[in-house]
């Protein structure tokens, strides 16, 4: 008996949207909260972070409504040229285009606008690897054809972001690209390796860095109160805001860390504050929601239809994953500070509009996962069974 497999397009997994459109909502007040001494000191509106991140949460819904009503499939056509978009923009870095801000060349400025190319190489990257991967699915098991051009891949991206400088950055885009090479199938000893050469190069980054800023800022996570006027002012303020709010926190705006002690609260460190404000069982709540999240953005990838849909759902769920936990180690002093933001709660337009379409594509991916078709029943010797084909088998190679 013949079973075709049918396709849903009728509706994306609502919880996943329901979490998402929570986080969003959540980052507005918070980043309103922690944004307000430093806006009033800043533009002398309390509300202008407030009114500019509203107008990229609003952006970035629209976005996310657009991704995911795009058939995904279409991403996989112009993997390359997304690619080459993504270095064309990471190179315009280093043309008078690039704005400088804090000794970091990291935006495109035309105009009043700004796009960070890092966040734009983050899906192009996804999109790409995730493409290479399932176009020949056999690929990752060879070092010449797979591995090693990925690598290659990993290199370039790496290369041009260090330069900006932005260690973080460039750490995360290998840690995804190196991640949905594992999904795919990488060989263990290559992952070790892989990961063996990447952690030494890292290392020899932090301790080859002519001005010794990379090193302060590994050596003052370690104990930040050694300079607590300088490289370690930052993780010291936000130990004292995460401290300060105890089990329930110190009330909703009523942080005394984010009055200017605490530089950009509403960025990196917003954790920090909202630890301070809303205490430990806020932030226990805030983590639980962002596992829960990664836990349905995993469920899609499982369940895709085919092999580039797994690859590109898993490569968002690790994308949203590391985020999340550089961040909060970071905050909590338990590694060196990154610079990566809080995915949806952050301030900062680039990296929610990277997020919030990214899961308009996982929500694509939903609507395309395949349906369990039930059981039909065959009458044998006037008795009614179910046959019991393999009804939920696919290739993902197709």
């Amino acid at each position: 008996m013949k079973v075709k497999k049918r396709t849903s397009m009728k509706a994306g997994d609502f919880l996943l949207a329901i979490l998402v459109l929570a986080l969003v909502v959540f980052g507005i007040i918070m980043v309103f909260s922690a944004s307000y001494y430093s806006s009033i000191s800043e533009t002398g509106d309390p509300y202008a972070y407030l009114k500019d991140h509203l107008m990229w949460a609003l952006l970035g819904t629209g976005l996310m409504v657009l991704t995911a009503s795009i058939d995904y499939h279409i991403y996989a056509r112009f993997a390359k040229p997304l690619a080459g978009i993504s270095f064309i923009l990471l190179f315009l870095l280093f043309t008078p285009l690039g704005v400088t801000r804090n000794y970091a060349t990291r935006w495109i400025g035309v105009g009043g606008f700004t796009v960070m190319p890092g966040e734009i190489a983050k899906i192009c990257a996804i999109i790409f690897v995730a493409w290479f991967l399932s176009k020949d699915p056999k690929r990752i098991t060879s070092l010449t054809k797979g591995v090693l051009p990925l690598l290659a891949l990993c290199a370039a991206y790496f290369g041009l972001i260090v330069k900006q400088p932005n260690l973080s950055t460039a750490i995360t885009i290998c840690a995804i690209i190196i991640g949905i090479m594992f999904v795919a199938g990488l060989n263990g000893i290559y992952l070790m390796g892989v990961g063996g050469i990447g952690a030494l190069g890292v290392i020899a980054l932090i301790f080859m860095d002519d001005g010794g800023y990379r090193l302060k800022r590994f050596t003052s996570f370690l104990d930040p109160f050694e300079d607590k006027l300088g490289a370690g002012w930052q993780v010291i303020q936000s130990l004292l805001a995460l401290g300060s709010g105890g089990l329930t926190g110190v009330g909703l705006g009523k942080s005394i860390q984010k009055t200017l002690y605490l530089p950009e609260p509403q960025n990196d460190f917003i954790f920090s504050i909202i630890g301070e404000e809303l205490g430990f069982i806020g932030c226990l709540v805030l983590i639980l929601v962002y596992l829960l999240l990664i836990w349905r953005s995993a469920d899609i990838a499982l369940k895709a239809s085919d092999l580039f849909g797994m690859l590109l759902a898993s490569g968002i769920t690790i994308m949203l994953s590391v985020q999340v936990i550089l961040n909060i180690a970071v905050v909590t002093s338990s590694m060196p500070p990154t610079g990566i933001t809080l995915p949806f709660v952050s301030y900062g337009g680039n990296a929610l509009l990277l997020f919030m379409g990214s899961f308009g594509i996982l929500l694509n991916i939903s609507r395309h996962a395949l349906i369990k078709e039930p059981l039909p029943v065959v009458k044998e010797n006037n008795i009614k069974t179910r046959h019991m084909p393999n009804l939920y088998h696919f290739d993902r190679r197709k």
